[in-house]
């Protein structure tokens, strides 16, 4: 296996050859304290405040693709191949702003200016994606994960609008050396592995599947990282430094989701963003779900395989991927072996895997005509919070109406995702109705011994997974009407 010791990547127009540091350094420590580039800010140090936001620039199947990720939870070591942009980048060649920038300014949409930086990134990724102005929803949505403290979201809002009024998206530099950005990018991507060593710690980045492989084996004992957006605050909240890490960021061949007719299969490294516009096909629902999924930054770093993998009693994709009735291929060496997603969660943060395994896909079965799908996300908050109870539903029935297969799983309930068994047979051979709906309600009482811990009572969480139940059958009965992105609308069901 040939090693490289050194990663290459671009950091706004100058390339970057780095060698012999801790692997686990942060892109946000590295700019500020390292580069200078103090225009990148430190906010919560998790992924929440969007202070740090950065563009990262990546070849994706050979067109190169910008996204707003949180600089404070990556580690330097896996944006090899990558394009770094940050806030200091973006003024045009002749000294002026960047036309987000100077919307900001005409419309006042700073105040103290901390979170700033990190806003005009996120709307930046916005106005890179579109050639005339999204709407107020998406780019609600795309600052979800920025916080503003001070000047309030109306005109930061506005001015991405304004933005297009002042100059075309042509005028960008980005845009106009994006061609030049792909070819030097293309010309350091190789199928090396790369190793980042500072001595006491070591990070493997594979370029192809065959040497996650061998790498997996011979360091069963290593931390497999996707997206760290959950590792990364292993780092910077517990002080915690693993001694081996091996880095996905490289695998392409891991980045990729699949329509087989069927079912839908997708690639552990496929980000939650990617995953989010072939599962959200399946369910109005489900697009829902997971555009509560964190915020953008961590939709399009994080990944379905992270999530799963990770093994979470309150990671959002279990409960869903459960109630969908997916599976998990997991490989060790040359073997793979398939298993069902609800029987992969054996105890909490302990999974059906062996030492050298790891997740290299997920397959998720298209829906049938006529099934019954219900999604809810419970939390404190709307935008980018920890669920306190998940409810994933899935109903088959027969001609007659009568239930034949029920999927009733949660997440929060348990100290792993899984199914509500008492629950479920209260439904096989019934009509989904009220009487049928309470006495599965009632029946989640033998299902679930809940916790209380800071985020919500054992009591709470009891009723609230009740409560979803109730509202199932109320939303999708005859005449009633059912929520589609949040909104109450009229029903279609016969």
């Amino acid at each position: 296996m040939i090693m490289r010791r050194t990663i290459k990547f671009l950091l706004n127009d100058r390339m970057q050859m780095l060698e012999g540091f801790d692997p686990t350094l942060t892109l946000l420590d590295w700019l500020r304290n390292e580069r200078r580039l103090t225009g990148t800010k430190e906010g919560c140090a998790e992924g929440d405040c969007g202070a740090c936001s950065v563009l990262v620039g990546r070849l994706r199947h050979g067109e190169l693709r910008y996204e707003a990720i949180n600089a404070c939870i990556r580690f330097v070591a896996t944006l090899d191949g990558c394009h770094v942009v940050t806030v200091e980048h973006l003024k045009k060649r002749s000294g002026g702003l960047h036309p987000v920038q100077q919307a900001m300014v005409e419309l006042h949409g700073s105040q103290c200016g901390f979170c700033t930086p990190g806003i005009v990134m996120s709307l930046t990724a916005l106005w890179l994606g579109h050639d005339t102005a999204p709407s107020r929803e998406r780019i609600e949505e795309a600052l979800a994960g920025n916080l503003c403290r001070c000047t309030g979201y109306g005109p930061i809002v506005a001015a991405l609008g304004r933005a297009y009024e002042i100059e075309a998206s042509s005028a960008d530099r980005l845009a106009v050396e994006r061609a030049d950005v792909a070819r030097k990018l293309g010309l350091i991507a190789d199928r090396q592995v790369v190793e980042i060593s500072d001595g006491e710690r070591t990070l493997f980045a594979p370029a192809t599947s065959d040497q996650l492989a061998d790498l997996a084996a011979s360091h069963p004992d290593a931390t497999i990282v996707a997206g760290a957006t959950d590792v990364g605050l292993w780092i910077t909240k517990m002080l915690m430094r693993p001694a081996k890490v091996i880095a996905l960021a490289r695998v392409s061949e891991l980045d990729r989701i699949e329509d087989k007719g069927d079912r839908i299969v997708i690639g552990a490294l496929a980000s939650i963003r990617d995953a989010r516009e072939a599962l959200g096909a399946l369910d109005p629902q489900i697009d829902e779900m997971l555009r509560r999924f964190g915020s953008e930054q961590v939709r399009n770093a994080g990944t379905i395989g992270g999530n799963v993998a990770n093994g979470s009693p309150i990671g959002d994709a279990p409960p869903l991927l459960i109630a969908l009735d997916a599976s998990v291929t997991l490989r060790q060496g040359t073997e793979r072996r398939t298993v069902p997603l609800e029987k992969f969660f054996i105890a909490y943060k302990k999974q059906d895997r062996q030492p050298g395994d790891f997740v290299e896909e997920i397959s998720v079965p298209k829906l049938k005509p006529g099934a019954l799908v219900h999604i809810s996300k419970i939390s404190k908050r709307f935008d980018e919070d920890i669920s306190s109870v998940c409810g994933a539903f899935r109903l088959e029935r027969d001609a007659g109406g009568k239930v034949i297969e029920a999927v009733l799983a949660f997440g929060g309930m348990a100290a792993t995702p899984k199914r509500a068994a008492a629950a479920e047979a209260a439904l096989l051979g019934k009509v989904f109705d009220r009487a049928s709906a309470e006495a599965a309600a009632q029946g989640l009482a033998s299902d679930f011994t809940p916790l209380d811990d800071w985020r919500a009572s054992a009591r709470y969480r009891a009723a609230v997974a009740a409560n979803l139940i109730r509202r199932f059958q109320a939303e999708t009965a005859a005449g009633a009407v059912h929520r589609v992105a949040g909104i109450l609308q009229s029903d279609a069901h016969a």
